[in-house]
């Protein structure tokens, strides 16, 4: 993986890249975020338009350059949906990693090669753990949190005034 000061990061097959408010990026969030297949996983249609989303995600990088929220591209060029790393509301610092897919951007490891990537990037910045945090019955999802090697807890109330699925992830220990 590697990152660029632009806020770019690309994997073996990706581009981790900015929202824009692009027609192209616009119409995709719109798409990806008016489906009931995403929205009965993520707690419902976002509130805001897109172009408020892309305003919010980019603060989100703004408060703290460890954060964000990626427009995942295919390399194909299509947009398959987002990876967020953002500290988890009703925190006290918890950093939470999460992803957003088309359904058309299903089956195909982006989701578990775009959270590796912001994970990675995220503890070489010194965060020191990360959460997922997935509503029961999401088995896909659940199944990328193990494929990143994160250690299921158990259902939790903890942030979001839901009872979700919690995972958590340790920066590795380095030894000199």
């Amino acid at each position: 993986m590697t990152h660029g000061d632009d806020g770019v990061l690309r994997t073996g097959r990706l581009l981790l890249r900015p929202w824009t408010t692009a027609p192209g990026d616009l119409t995709r969030m719109t798409d990806i975020y008016g489906r009931e297949e995403i929205t009965r996983w993520v707690g419902g249609t976002p509130s805001l338009p897109p172009e408020e989303l892309v305003s919010r995600w980019a603060t989100v990088h703004a408060l703290d350059e460890r954060h964000g929220c990626w427009a995942i591209e295919r390399p194909d060029g299509v947009v398959a949906g987002t990876v967020l790393f953002k500290p988890l509301p009703n925190g006290v610092g918890e950093v939470e990693v999460g992803w957003h897919l088309h359904p058309d951007s299903w089956g195909h490891g982006y989701a578990t090669e775009a959270a590796r990537a912001v994970i990675e990037r995220g503890f070489s910045a010194g965060v020191p753990e990360v959460y997922a945090v997935v509503r029961p019955g999401n088995a896909p999802s659940m199944a990328v949190c193990r494929r990143l090697g994160m250690t299921a807890l158990g259902r939790l109330r903890r942030w979001y005034d839901v009872e979700l699925e919690a995972f958590r992830l340790m920066a590795p220990v380095v030894v000199e």
